[in-house]
């Protein structure tokens, strides 16, 4: 089976930057609704579960050494953040995968080639694919090529799982009130896209956006977190004196 603009496939491979098993290739970006209409082919879930599994070895694997003072808490931290959904379909669409997955009309309508949770499941079923096709060593490289970025912004934040509780608590930190979010939704129900403000002291500190609204909030919240992390805990002092 070939798969429907095979030529974005192959720039997709190469953009993976290895060679995957034509074969399960097509089984990695075969979506459950477009294999339901197609009259019940084979999907990526059961790649998606190999996959999962792979990333979650080779992530906990490299954060186990290179942090060998860390906690186990502080650990979960950053593998939670490293492998939650919305990272990995930043990076899904860094690599283009979206227009290569095979879906349904009724996902391709509601524009599933840009959901958070068929770019994650995706990508994890691709990794279940160099899996296969080369083995451990491989995929540890692949990993890391493509998810070493948010390893180390985790291992820099040490704000690694939830970024609303740590720009609360970076706030608290500075003398600064707690973080408010102004959310704003656009589109129909079914595709709605939200668009959130992290607001801190009176001040925009950061902006997202997602198809969910927690998912807009923790974005805005991380670029926050962001714009104060080298602030001096004099802000919220200045703050204060001038209210």
């Amino acid at each position: 089976m070939s798969i429907p603009g095979q030529q974005a496939a192959d720039a997709l491979v190469r953009r993976i930057g290895v060679s995957i098993d034509p074969d399960l290739l097509v089984l990695a970006l075969t979506h459950r609704s477009f294999a339901y209409e197609a009259g019940g082919l084979p999907t990526n879930e059961r790649l998606e579960f190999l996959g999962d599994s792979v990333l979650g070895i080779v992530v906990t694997d490299h954060l186990y050494h290179a942090h060998p003072d860390l906690p186990e808490g502080e650990l979960a931290k950053m593998r939670a953040a490293c492998v939650s959904q919305k990272s990995l379909a930043v990076v899904a669409r860094q690599i283009e995968l979206g227009p290569c997955i095979l879906l349904g009309k009724g996902e391709t309508a509601t524009g599933g080639s840009n959901k958070d949770s068929i770019l994650c499941d995706a990508f994890e079923a691709i990794l279940g694919a160099v899996y296969l096709t080369h083995g451990i060593e491989t995929s540890r490289d692949v990993v890391m090529r493509l998810v070493g970025p948010s390893l180390a912004a985790a291992a820099r934040s040490g704000a690694a799982l939830d970024w609303k509780t740590s720009l609360q608590e970076r706030c608290a930190e500075l003398g600064l009130p707690a973080p408010v979010y102004d959310v704003e939704g656009e589109g129909p129900d079914h595709a709605r896209v939200f668009t959130a403000r992290a607001v801190v002291d009176g001040q925009v500190r950061g902006q997202g956006t997602g198809t969910a609204k927690k998912h807009a909030e923790q974005e805005a919240a991380a670029a926050a977190y962001a714009s104060l992390e080298d602030a001096p805990a004099e802000v919220g002092t200045a703050a204060a004196s001038q209210a």
